[in-house]
Formats: C-alpha cells, structure tokens, sequence
C-alpha cells in the first residue's frame, strides 16, 4: 500500500464536529486552543510573530519574477513550532491576490481508507478569525467528473483532522480576499489513487486561476541530525519536480534505516498529487519548484532534539508557457517541424523493417528539443496524389509530441478503417501532413473562441468531443454552426448541448513535406 516508501501516520486528535448555520452545516475548529489559539486576538498575535520570524529565516524570500505562487507545500504542525515556516509560503502570496478558490490536499492522521474525500457536507469551515465558505459545485464537479470515483463518501474524515485547518487562519490573516475551500483529505498513496485525484484536479491546474496548498510535514522522530539527512534528500527530490525522483528519495531514506525514522513526509500522498499534476502537464517545465526555508522540531525551544519533526515550505510557480507567444499562438520551429515528418516517416519505413516504434525513435532523442518533449497531441494524414489515404489523430496529452507522432502515423497507415493498410510499394509516394496540438486551454465563454485559430474540445457528462482548427474553415460554418455540430456529431451531448458544457481551445500546427 505505501507505493512512496512509508504509509501516512494515524492517530487520534479532536472533534472537529459540524454544526448548522442558516447558510449550511460548520465544521467547527477541532484543533483551536491545541495547535494555535483558540481567542481570535491571540490568535492574530501569534500569526504577527509567524509571519515576522518567517521574513526574517534564509531563503524566506519573494518569489523571483513570475509573480503569485501557483500552489505552496507547507507544514501543519503547532504553530509554536511549525509556525514561522508555514508562513513563509504564505509570504509568497500577493495580500491583494484573488483566486476562485483554494484547494488544500492533505493526508488522513485519524482513520485509514482506500481512496480520497472531498468536503460536499459542510458549507463552512470555522476558525477564531471567522468562518470561511465551501466551493460544494466545485467538489461536486470533482466527484462527478471522469476520474471522480476515487472520491469517497467519508464526511468523517474531516472530524478532527488538523492538517488542513491549521492552514485557514495563515490564509484569513495573508489575503485580503478570501476565497472559498476545497478540502480534500488522501487516505491511500497507491499510485492509481493519486493519478485519479491529479486528473479529478487538471482542469483547475492547467486554468491557474486556484490556488494549492499541499499540506505536509516531512520526517517524523529521527534525532535532529536523522531528520537533516533524509529531510535534505527528500527536498533535493521535491526541487526537481518529478515524481519518480521523490519516490526514489523515499525508498532511499527508507533503505538506510535512519534510527527512529516512521515517514519521510507524512502528507507524501498529497505532494505527489502536485507532482503528478504538473509533471503530466503539456509543457512539465513551466513549473518552477522553489525551496524557501528548512527547520524540523528541534531548532525551536520547546523541541527536543532526539525525536524531531522536520519541516519544509515550498512555492511553485507557473512560468510563461514554452512556445506560445505573449497572444497565445503555439508555434513550432522549421527544424522541430522537420524533425516530426522524419520521425513519422521513419515509423512508417521501420514497420515493414520489423523495426518497434522505441528502436525507430531511438536516433531521435538526443535531438528532441523540449517541445517535441513536452506531452501534446496529434494528428497524421497520408495523401497519394493528393487524395486521402489515411488519418488517423490522439487528441490527448498524456504522451510526448513526438511519441505521438511516431504510433500516429503508423496507425494512419494501417489502422484507417477507411482503407486497405498501406502496401511497401505505396510508401514513396504518400505525403504526410501533421497538425500539432498545442495544449487546452479552458474558457468561460464561446466569445472566447477564435474561429479559423482555435479547435474547440468540450465535456459534459462524461462525453467529449472535438473539432479540429481548420474544420470551420474547409465547412464556412459560423461559430454557432461549429460548436453545435461538434456538440451533436461528435460529443452527442445535443446541438445546445456546448451551451452547458467545459469548453477548451487548442491551436494546431499543421504542416507537411515537399
């Protein structure tokens, strides 16, 4: 069960019970008068001291340019202890900054369950500085949506859970407008559990308009010097930003039996959350991870250095998408466009050599740049003396431009049910055509839309559908006529059907040989 090297911590804490308003049910403060003040003055007192010990620790510094983090990775531990790290996360926020909402991940201390929860039974969440609302569509949304089965009907998981309140009040006292919740609490570290819950969350990482908070402590119980060694390894791995490289610092402290070491990262579930979802975004490099300070338990007064906790703070950011000028036109160079028509004929060639696509693309790599890297979609079209001879696309970003290409074009030229598979004799005189889909951008209207520019993909009720850029113009469709034909012929959701429905936009690059 623990995939990343140790299970998550389990242990009683307080109530944390529901109560009802004229507005909906409160989760009432379970950890209030415990892990931070419980009166409101004192409460704002002891954040002012946060918050001025966190300016003033190393590395607790602004973000460079790039501005608002896109999510923070924080400890939940008393604040006398954990404290002044916390906020130094919550110092990369903007006061001024305003997001749709903040969705904070964290992992289960209390009962054991396979899967995750997210919070559609309260409609408030009280602290000491005031109560702050629920976004139940968006949870509702979530657990409705493709990968929303993960999600499980366990309300209790939120009694008396502190890893996500003790973030509120460093929220309430940081923004000047506080947005609704989405709480979400992980019980499993199985690798399928956190795919499912990365992919629940895609829309809301790849709009940027929500802001992550992954809460987590890192080592728990070694001596101070256990927890410097396997806290710096496990950091090191978060920095890169790839999850394979954070399970293996897992598996590494776990393998050098640090004396008194139960968990690397007690919330390691939630943080390979984040990781699943920027590493399996179209463009993975966009994502800065920075590092802004390390303590664990022993460096404050009331620690004892034999038994410690460690704590990390980190802020990522979304950097300028590769690729897409400051209009949002995706563009691919002369070379990287040569470089996907050899590739596609080089895997059709290698078929009837006996060649896999893996030993086709193999002369490829060390030439890829990171565009051809980045995971995108793509169609292959074959022509023979300019008719039609095979088409076949993946509209989807779950493999890299150029493996797409590679298996594309094959399956264009054999897979096509509209033809016979291409002959040996016929390979020298088809011409292959490429369109390259940039990544999805979500939109809140249809006046978004740029007809002629933009494909349009839309979701609704588990149905999908897509229309490529270049239909709208080889049909002279109007932008009503293209959506509604897309919604009815191809995600069959009805002519109105995109009217209630997520829309996206894409750009394709579209070229071809000779």
């Amino acid at each position: 069960m623990a995939l990343f090297g140790f299970g998550s911590r389990v242990s009683g804490a307080g109530s944390g019970q529901a109560s009802s308003s004229p507005d909906g049910p409160v989760r009432m403060a379970a950890v209030a008068g415990s892990f931070y003040p419980s009166d409101k003055g004192a409460l704002e007192n002891e954040l002012a001291r946060c918050f001025s010990e966190a300016a003033g620790l190393s590395g607790g510094t602004s973000l460079s340019a790039g501005g608002t983090p896109y999510a923070l990775i924080v400890p939940h531990a008393g604040y006398v202890y954990s404290g002044a790290v916390a906020a130094s996360a919550f110092l990369q926020i903007p006061p001024d900054a305003r997001f749709d909402r903040i969705i904070l991940i964290g992992p289960s201390h209390r009962i054991a369950f396979e899967g995750a929860v997210v919070d559609t039974g309260n409609g408030f969440w009280q602290t000491p500085l005031g109560n702050i609302p629920v976004d139940l569509a968006f949870g509702k949304r979530l657990r409705e949506s493709a990968a929303g089965k993960v999600f499980k009907s366990r309300q209790d998981a939120f009694l008396g859970e502190h890893c996500l309140e003790v973030e509120l009040p460093f929220l309430q006292y940081r923004l000047r407008h506080m947005p609704p919740i989405v709480p979400v609490i992980l019980g499993s570290v199985r690798y399928s559990v956190i795919k499912d819950v990365a992919e629940a969350l895609r829309p809301a990482f790849l709009e940027g308009r929500s802001l992550f908070v992954i809460s987590s402590d890192f080592s728990h119980y070694p001596s101070y010097d256990g927890a410097v060694k396997a806290d710096a390894r496990t950091a090191e791995a978060v920095a890169t930003g790839d999850l394979a490289e954070f399970a293996d610092a897992l598996r590494k402290n776990n393998a050098d039996k640090i004396p008194g070491l139960e968990t690397s990262a007690c919330g390691q579930a939630a943080i390979a959350v984040l990781l699943e979802a920027t590493g399996s975004s179209p463009y993975p490099e966009e994502f800065e991870y920075q590092h802004l300070v390390y303590q664990n338990s022993g460096d404050v007064k009331y620690g004892d250095k034999s038994h410690v906790v460690g704590y990390h703070a980190f802020a990522v950011r979304r950097l300028p998408a590769a690729g897409r000028a400051d209009g949002g036109d995706y563009t691919l160079s002369a070379e990287e466009k040569n470089t996907l028509l050899s590739i596609a004929r080089a895997s059709i060639e290698g078929s009837f050599e006996g060649k896999g696509v893996g030993e086709v693309l193999a002369p490829f790599k060390a030439g890829l740049t990171p565009k051809l890297k980045a995971k995108g979609g793509a169609f292959v079209t074959l022509t023979k003396r300019g008719r039609l001879r095979g088409c076949i696309g993946h509209f989807g970003e779950d493999f890299p431009v150029y493996e797409t290409v590679a298996h594309m074009a094959r399956s264009a030229a054999f897979n096509d049910s509209r033809f016979a598979p291409l002959a040996s004799v016929e390979v020298p005189q088809v011409e292959i055509e490429i369109s390259v889909l940039s990544p999805l951008k979500r939109i809140g209207s249809a006046g978004e839309l740029k007809l002629g520019r933009d494909g349009i993909y839309m979701v609704k009720g588990g149905k999908s559908g897509t229309f490529l850029p270049q239909v709208a113009m080889e049909t002279g469709w109007s932008k009503e006529e293209f959506l509604g034909h897309c919604a009815r012929d191809k995600a069959g959701i009805g002519w109105d059907g995109w009217k209630t429905a997520e829309l996206y936009t894409y750009q394709a690059v579209v070229f071809k040989e000779n």
